[in-house]
């Protein structure tokens, strides 16, 4: 698909719906993703309880593109392109290990480079071969309240109001100290786009989630919420919890800056966490001297979402692939000195997280086949989904030529 196709796509979108079918099934317009809007804003890559020792890694993807996060021995967090400088070998595989003697080695052709990135030894290379020149390729990266952040991009984004933004979100629920309790992959056979706008609204919850609905009054038109918010902010404030609601999501956050929100939203009456019985599962995070009834949803950037209650967080990473594959992990987080089994029940804290993430795996799949027709028109956006119909007109600006 030519670039004057895709900018006639543009023009013909009809403000307030979705977005026509190429979006989602083209891989020229994948492609253009990649280079319009992914590869240039921020990424969470995972939480830095994940690497606490050096040469501790993690290995985050993002369409063809491999990265790994390292812990080096002064205990900075590096980001390496897992791309060997030889003959472009991945180094590392799987989604996390350590690096045998501190030092990572090709498999290939044994290329073998410190945890800064630096090459220290290449076989029998000819003597106008130069090691300070072969060092593997380096992403910017920044920790904010325990949670990795690195992009692509070579004139990031400025990060400045997200720092401000998690720091009243996920600094409260005690983020930067916390730890992983749990993780899950989740493989959708759909675009990034539909993950991500699934994400983003919650027309679905009452008929795709009754367990989420039941628990979350966020799953309700806003109209019918208001007492039950009201009185979800006077419990805080009881407790001296202030998070405030942010909104510099996509256009909105301005140019050269990223894409930041932050939203408080009240749990049902008796329900104190994400649990089956509604109690708490867990050791209580941050300023919370006791349970507020509310829970906090902030995302940063287009593709890191995050949810966190008064005793977890949970980290919610989508991850395109390619045009018809997302993958979309999951990570739990509990308090640093949480034991498990005595403090939290690893079964109780995922169980509605992994109940909604599965429901979202099968009602996105399901959207993707529809979307496949050819008889496929996009319909208008619900007064629930304001948030996917910012985030369409957000994708198509950074599209746009």
């Amino acid at each position: 698909m030519e670039s004057t196709d895709i900018a006639a796509r543009i023009r013909n979108h009809q403000p307030g719906h979705a977005l026509a079918r190429d979006f989602y099934t083209n891989p020229a317009i994948f492609e253009r993703d990649m280079e319009r809007m992914l590869l240039r804003h921020w990424f969470c890559a995972g939480h830095v309880s994940s690497i606490p020792r050096p040469g501790d890694y993690l290995v985050v993807d993002l369409g063809q593109e491999s990265v790994i996060i390292v812990r080096t021995f002064t205990g900075e967090v590096r980001a390496l392109l897992n791309v060997c400088r030889h003959r472009g070998s991945r180094l590392c595989s799987g989604r996390s290990g350590k690096a045998q003697s501190a030092r990572l080695t090709c498999p290939y052709h044994a290329w073998t480079y410190d945890l800064d990135g630096n090459l220290l030894v290449a076989r029998q290379m000819p003597e106008s071969f130069r090691r300070t020149d072969m060092s593997l390729k380096t992403l910017l990266v920044r920790v904010m309240e325990g949670l990795i952040f690195t992009t692509f991009a070579k004139d990031p984004l400025d990060l400045g109001n997200a720092a401000d933004a998690l720091a009243r979100s996920a600094g409260v629920h005690g983020w930067a100290t916390a730890k992983v309790a749990h993780r899950e992959l989740y493989s959708i056979r759909a675009n990034w786009k539909l993950a991500v706008e699934n994400y983003t609204e919650c027309y679905h919850c009452t008929p795709a989630h009754p367990e989420f609905a039941k628990r979350h009054v966020y799953a309700r038109p806003a109209e019918l919420n208001e007492e039950l918010e009201r009185a979800g902010r006077t419990r805080a404030a009881a407790l001296g919890i202030v998070v405030p609601d942010i909104d510099q999501y996509g256009c909105a956050a301005g140019p050269g800056r990223e894409s930041v929100a932050v939203m408080r939203s009240a749990l049902h009456d008796g329900i104190v966490s994400a649990t089956d019985d509604g109690r708490s599962v867990a050791r209580l995070m941050g300023s919370f001297s006791a349970p507020d009834g509310n829970s906090t949803y902030f995302d940063i950037g287009p593709i890191s979402d995050f949810l966190a209650y008064p005793d977890h967080g949970v980290i919610y990473r989508f991850i395109p692939r390619t045009v018809d594959h997302t993958e979309m992990e999951v990570i739990w987080l509990v308090h640093q000195d949480a034991v498990e089994g005595v403090d939290y029940d690893v079964e109780r804290l995922t169980w509605l997280w992994k109940t909604t993430s599965a429901q979202d795996k099968k009602i996105v799949e399901m959207n993707q086949a529809g979307v496949n027709s050819r008889y496929f028109e996009p319909g208008p956006y619900s007064l629930q989904e304001t948030y996917s119909a910012r985030f369409v007109d957000w994708y198509l600006k950074e599209l746009s030529p």
